[in-house]
C-alpha cells in the first residue's frame, strides 16, 4: 500500500534505552523483529474525490498484516481473495514467491457521504526458507482475537504470541504484536511477556520510557531484549510489535523483500514484463518506480 501523505515521521533520537523515532524503517533501526515495514493510515477521511484506490500491485518475501482503528477496505488479490476489512479484524496475505493485490474503498461507502479511515498496513518479512513459498491469505475476525485486560490496560493480540497467549494467525516466525489501551494511568509491564526485540508506536496519548515523556506519532525501539516496562497515561493507544530478529540481511526494493539482491531484480523485470499473476477482472497497473 502506498499513502505517502498518511505516513508520520518524526527525526530519529536516543533516549537511553530505546531508540526514538518515524515508524519503520528509519535510519537507526531498519527493523524489528520481522518487522520490516510499517505505514500509519490516517486518521483520514474517505469521500467523493478521496477515495481510496490502489491498484494492482506485486509484493515478494513478506507478509502484509492490514489493522484498522475506523473504516473498511476492500481487498482482493491474484489468488482469488476477496474480503472487505473492517475494525479489528486481521488480513493476513503471505506474499512468498510472489502476489498481486488491490485495496480500495468498498462498492457500498461510496454514497456520497463522508467515512472515517484509520489503521496499519504492515509488512513481516518471511525467513529465508520460506521466502519463495506459495501465496496463502487469511483473515480472522476481531471476536477470534484473544482480548483481555489488565493492570488498567485492555490489550488485544492481533498476531503471534505475547503475555501467554497465542493468535490464530498462521504467521511464519516468532513475533508479537498487540494493541493496548490505557483504562487509567498505569504501567505497562514488558518483561518476560514477549520474546526478541520491542517495538512501541504511541498512536495516541503517550508514556514515559527512560524519564522521557514520548508523545503520538512517535515509536520507540528497545536496544535490548529485555525492556521492563513503560509508564502509560490515561487514554493512550499503543501497538506494541516485535520478535526474534533474522541472521541474515533483508534487502527492500519497492514492495519487494528478500535476502537475496537477485531474486528483488528478478521480481523487477517480472512486473515490468507484467509476467505477475493479475487480479481476476481489474485491469489497473502500478508502475514500479
Amino acid at each position: 500500500m502506498s499513502n505517502k501523505g498518511l505516513i508520520i515521521e518524526q527525526r530519529s533520537r536516543d533516549i537511553g534505552d530505546f531508540l526514538v523515532g518515524r515508524y519503520l524503517p528509519f535510519r537507526k533501526k531498519r527493523m524489528v523483529g520481522p518487522f520490516i515495514f510499517i505505514d500509519h493510515m490516517g486518521p483520514a477521511s474517505i469521500r467523493p474525490g478521496n477515495y481510496l484506490d490502489v491498484g494492482q500491485h506485486p509484493h515478494i518475501g513478506l507478509s502484509t498484516l492490514t489493522y484498522l482503528f475506523e473504516g473498511q477496505i476492500h481487498h482482493k488479490d491474484s489468488i482469488g481473495s476477496d474480503q472487505i476489512i473492517t475494525p479489528g479484524s486481521v488480513n493476513w496475505m503471505t506474499a512468498g514467491k510472489g502476489v498481486t493485490h488491490t485495496e480500495r474503498t468498498p462498492q457500498q461507502i461510496r454514497d456520497g457521504k463522508t467515512y472515517p479511515l484509520h489503521g496499519f498496513q504492515i509488512w513481516v518479512a518471511l525467513p529465508k526458507d520460506l521466502e519463495q513459498m506459495e501465496p496463502e491469505f487469511h483473515h480472522f475476525e476481531k471476536d477470534q482475537l484473544p482480548n483481555w485486560e489488565e493492570n488498567g490496560l485492555k490489550f488485544r493480540l492481533v498476531a503471534g504470541e505475547g503475555y501467554h497467549q497465542k493468535a490464530p494467525v498462521p504467521v511464519y516466525s516468532s513475533l508479537f504484536m498487540l494493541e493496548i489501551k490505557s483504562l487509567q494511568e498505569t504501567v505497562l509491564e514488558i518483561q518476560d511477556q514477549v520474546k526478541g526485540e520491542i517495538g512501541i508506536c504511541i498512536i495516541k496519548g503517550s508514556i514515559t520510557a527512560c524519564g522521557e515523556v514520548i508523545e503520538e506519532g512517535n515509536m520507540i525501539v528497545s536496544k535490548t531484549e529485555d525492556a521492563c516496562s513503560v509508564e502509560v497515561s490515561n487514554q493512550t493507544h499503543l501497538l506494541l510489535f516485535g520478535g526474534e530478529a533474522f541472521e541474515d540481511k533483508r534487502h527492500i526494493f519497492w514492495n519487494f523483500v528478500s535476502s537475496s539482491p537477485q531474486t528483488i531484480e528478478q521480481a523487477k523485470a517480472d512486473w515490468k514484463n507484467k509476467d505477475f499473476l493479475k487480479v481476476q477482472g481489474d485491469d489497473s497497473y502500478i508502475d514500479m518506480p
